[in-house]
């Protein structure tokens, strides 16, 4: 196999997610890599990267490091207006990418960076790390169960403050033209990513959104949406933006069978409430959720170690581009949870139900 050779675009908060993982996952010894060029608009925060890193080219422009000898492989961790154009100066360089969510600002431009990646023939992952996530893979297999019945309903809540403030500190989340929107796109193109998961393919929406916040035009602070599925059920969404800076980001799940229930708190490491036909709520707690999940995904006790630091959606990266293997989830993964969300807006726009097709 390969040893990717990887460089990072964009030192911020994701960045810096990203940055701890590539080393703790070569620290592992699970994949072998090189961790060898870090870019940044701000060369001071590229620089203090580098003396973390060790990264061998610090640069503040992002062409310079598309073009570092040996390069094979680059994160792309920007604002999401700087992702087209970066994801196809890679592709035609032929190097793997990891590009964080959400892909791009509209559809067109997810679209051509789909065609791009492809046309490329290179490993391409995108950073829907809920896809990774204990609780939610666990969820799912717990409602494979035939004895549930019919699936009823399922609402998720998402809710965290608005992330221009706080530890996030984002200059660019609450403009229009760099973020191309609010909660919905900005931090549900998870929960959508999630809803085709778990409830299947989505095939109209219904969309209000509600902008609260002064000062940021095409930043929405509320989406409620109903999603129609396949399977003839609905499911909604609540996501919201708010000004409660001592309060977590918290996503809360309930989820209806005809002859069944499954609730949780956690979008990563937690409890499950499950109750079925007769008895109370019981509650498999976070550890179980947890062994469970090591046992489904196959993991050894280091994998399991990287699992619960959160780091093997960039362990799984690594090691298809060092193998030439498909990634997952994939550029089209996102493109289809991008096609939900552009249909979401006309929705709201048009006051109107709409379909996908």
């Amino acid at each position: 196999m390969a040893v990717p050779v990887v460089g990072l675009i964009g030192c911020g908060h994701i960045g810096r997610f990203h940055s701890r993982n590539l080393r703790g996952a070569i620290r592992s010894g699970v994949v072998e890599a090189r961790y060898a060029a870090v870019c940044d608009r701000d060369r001071s925060r590229a620089e203090a990267f580098a003396a973390i890193t060790g990264a061998e080219l610090v640069t503040d422009d992002a062409a310079e490091l598309l073009a570092f000898p040996g390069l094979t492989a680059v994160y792309i961790c920007t604002e999401t207006a700087e992702h087209p154009a970066l994801v196809e100066a890679a592709a035609e360089r032929g190097l793997d990418i990891f590009c964080e969510k959400p892909l791009a600002r509209t559809l067109g431009e997810v679209e051509r960076m789909v065609e791009a990646v492809e046309r490329a023939g290179v490993v391409h992952q995108v950073g829907l790390v809920l896809r990774y996530s204990p609780v939610l893979t666990v969820l799912a297999e717990l409602m494979r169960d035939p004895g549930l019945g019919p699936l009823l309903t399922a609402h998720l809540r998402d809710d965290q403050f608005f992330p221009v403030r706080g530890h996030y500190r984002s200059t660019w989340r609450g403009s229009f033209e760099r973020a191309g929107g609010g909660t919905l796109i900005e931090h549900s193109i998870h929960d959508v990513d999630v809803f085709r998961w778990l409830f299947g393919e989505v095939t109209a929406v219904r969309c209000h959104t509600r902008e609260a916040t002064p000062g940021h035009a095409g930043v929405e602070d509320v989406a409620l949406v109903t999603f129609q599925h396949e399977g003839g059920h609905q499911t909604t969404l609540s996501s919201v933006w708010h000004g409660l800076d001592d309060r977590p980001s918290t996503r809360y799940l309930e989820v209806f069978f005809e002859g069944g229930y499954f609730a949780t708190e956690h979008d990563f490491l937690g409890p499950i409430r499950v109750q079925g036909r007769s008895g109370p709520v019981r509650e498999m707690s976070a550890e179980e959720v947890f062994e469970r999940y090591v046992e489904l995904a196959g993991l050894d006790g280091r994998g399991a170690e990287l699992a619960r630091a959160g780091m093997l959606e960039d362990v799984a990266f690594l090691q298809c581009a060092a193998s030439r293997r498909a990634a997952f989830p994939d550029f089209g993964t996102a493109l289809a949870a991008h096609r939900v969300v552009d249909a979401c807006y006309r929705s709201a726009a048009e006051a109107r139900e709409i379909a996908l097709v």
